[in-house]
């Protein structure tokens, strides 16, 4: 993929932007390497950070919710909840709040699996943050909230 207007001549706007690319590809790479290790397919994983996501906000996560984060259609949805149930990674529960939904959890396995793998990563990405004062790191969370939202944009 080459960039229109990128070469020797590029500001450092674009030059940040490479870098969050480059940055977001071995993320992706590191997902994958976990992903392979434990068995599971990338889409896996997603789903299992997206519920973890929704488990840190306090929210509730059915099987629906989880597929359209994912965009997955229904049997697509239904597959990947079993595989992962099947692998003790998620379980289905009743809702707390209303008890004839299915919710789907995050089991502590899955849990303990991802911090093993992720957490000296997200400690190190932690310590970097702590060498920035906070105006610093309000500006790198506006512009990585503006990236994400930018990136979620359907068209």
């Amino acid at each position: 993929m080459h960039d229109q207007g990128s070469g020797p001549g590029e500001g450092p706007e674009r030059e940040i932007v490479h870098l969050l690319r480059a940055a977001a590809v071995e993320l992706s790479l590191h997902s994958a390497r976990f992903a392979a290790r434990n068995g599971m397919h990338p889409t896996d994983v997603r789903a299992l950070i997206a519920l973890m996501d929704a488990a840190r906000a306090g929210e509730e996560m059915t099987a629906g919710r989880l597929g359209a984060a994912l965009g997955l259609n229904s049997a697509g949805t239904t597959a990947l909840v079993d595989r992962l149930e099947r692998l003790g990674h998620v379980r289905r529960t009743r809702g707390t709040r209303d008890r004839r939904k299915v919710v789907v959890e995050v089991s502590e396995r899955a849990v303990g699996l991802g911090q093993d793998f992720f957490g000296p990563l997200i400690e190190r990405s932690v310590e970097l943050l702590r060498g920035y004062d906070a105006q610093e790191q309000a500006a790198i969370r506006g512009f990585l909230t503006g990236v994400r939202d930018a990136a979620a944009e359907r068209e």
